[in-house]
């Protein structure tokens, strides 16, 4: 048996650009038949604003729709505010509480409408929330790997950041390349920086990509210790507070196939994943 790698299927990322709303009813029959294949956390949905993000309006609802009885699959919710923390923690079947905290001061404004500064208290505040109620806080540091507004941008400042994350009792932190422009090599260096200075942490990646760059990219945040990927299947998404020109986040099937080519476990069920790529095809196409 190989080492255990985690994915995290986002289909919330995936749907969250698309101006076409999808119906409540065809979203949580996808989101149930995700459930089935075995991935170990499904990014769902967001407490965030319905002005912003329409897509998600209908998070309450899918939640009632979900079902988690034989699935051992986590559910991840997005948060923007502590206000969105406390309605997320009314729902037992929410498990991990999601922020999207930004190396860049530009993005960090036009995501959440916070300066850094800002947006790191509010860290504190949802993690505080959350652990009252048994959940658990992921850190998505966005513009992780760069940012195309002409900030400052360092390995040193992410490992800045994640000192202050640290101290304050974050355990899991997904690097996130936002605009999909990171190179390899310097996914490279910033997760082996982080990996090297932080081995209590949780490290994951969510990485935006073109198509024919997928490979490089994750076999470079792998070399480097991560076991904690994010993926959509068919490699749908992309933040629409980031970039007129989405990029598209990782394919899962691909994510999963190459992991697996280096010996790595996943817990998949290739099976049910088939099943979820034919659902697929016809929710996005």
């Amino acid at each position: 048996m190989g080492e255990k790698i985690k994915i995290i299927e986002c289909p919330r990322d995936a749907m969250q650009g698309l101006e076409k709303i999808i119906p409540t009813e065809i979203k949580s029959a996808y989101f149930n038949r995700l459930l089935s294949v075995g991935f170990h956390t499904l990014d769902f949905g967001s407490f965030v604003s319905h002005k912003l993000v329409p897509q998600m309006k209908d998070t309450t609802e899918v939640l009632d729709q979900i079902q988690k009885r034989n699935t051992n699959t986590r559910l991840l919710a997005i948060v923007a505010n502590t206000r969105g923390a406390e309605m997320a923690i009314q729902f037992d079947k929410v498990y991990y509480l999601g922020f999207p905290l930004s190396l860049s001061a530009t993005f960090q404004m036009r995501n959440t409408n916070k300066t850094i500064e800002e947006a790191m208290d509010t860290v504190k505040e949802i993690h505080r929330i959350g652990k009252e109620k048994g959940r658990v806080l992921v850190v998505y540091l966005s513009m992780g790997f760069g940012n195309p507004y002409g900030e400052d941008y360092s390995i040193k400042a992410v490992t800045s950041a994640v000192e202050v994350l640290s101290a304050s009792g974050i355990s899991v932190i997904a690097l996130s390349d936002t605009i999909g422009t990171a190179t390899p090599k310097l996914i490279h260096d910033v997760v082996a920086e982080q990996v090297s200075h932080f081995p209590d942490i949780e490290w994951g990646v969510h990485l935006h990509s073109r198509s024919g760059e997928e490979e490089d990219k994750i076999l470079a945040a792998l070399e480097a210790g991560c076991r904690r990927f994010d993926g959509a299947i068919l490699g749908f998404g992309g933040c629409p507070m980031a970039n007129d020109d989405l990029v598209g986040n990782i394919p899962t099937e691909q994510l999963v196939r190459i992991v697996k080519s280096k010996g790595f476990e996943t817990g998949i069920d290739e099976a049910a994943l088939n099943e979820a790529l034919k659902m697929a095809q016809q929710i996005f196409h």
